[in-house]
């Protein structure tokens, strides 16, 4: 049995991966790879909103032939507005790695049966993979 794939154009891809969630930032994604994040945890609440920086993940997922490969990292979103590579303190780990594995659902699904192609990790993923398979 083949399976019937459908190929979305980039800017159809960015408005269904847009109605995944707040996950998108269309600012950082191509036609070469689209890139995720979410702001997971706030690391000091009792600072002014501009200053508040954050734990949590981002995923860049990169087309390929069949499907997408997926790397994803944790870290701080600093008051620059910038991602950096941390380890997420033990206090905020279960609510970084929940938010990644619900929008991976949302992500794979789509992927998956939607677009009826696959997901894979990159081979080089330092993380485990996510998912069932996982």
């Amino acid at each position: 049995m083949t399976r019937k794939i459908k190929m979305l154009s980039h800017g159809r891809l960015l408005t269904r991966f847009t109605q995944l969630g707040p996950y998108i930032r269309q600012n950082k994604s191509s036609e070469e790879g689209y890139f995720f994040d979410c702001l997971s945890a706030c690391v000091n609440a009792q600072k002014l909103p501009e200053s508040r920086e954050f734990w949590g993940w981002w995923l860049k997922l990169t087309p390929k032939k069949g499907g997408f490969e997926y790397a994803y990292t944790f870290g701080k979103f600093n008051t620059e507005g910038n991602w950096k590579m941390d380890h997420v303190p033990k206090r905020c780990t279960k609510e970084v790695t929940k938010s990644l594995e619900m929008f991976y659902k949302k992500i794979s699904n789509f992927v998956e049966n939607e677009l009826q192609l696959e997901i894979t990790a990159l081979s080089s993923l330092k993380h485990p993979q996510l998912g069932p398979a996982a």
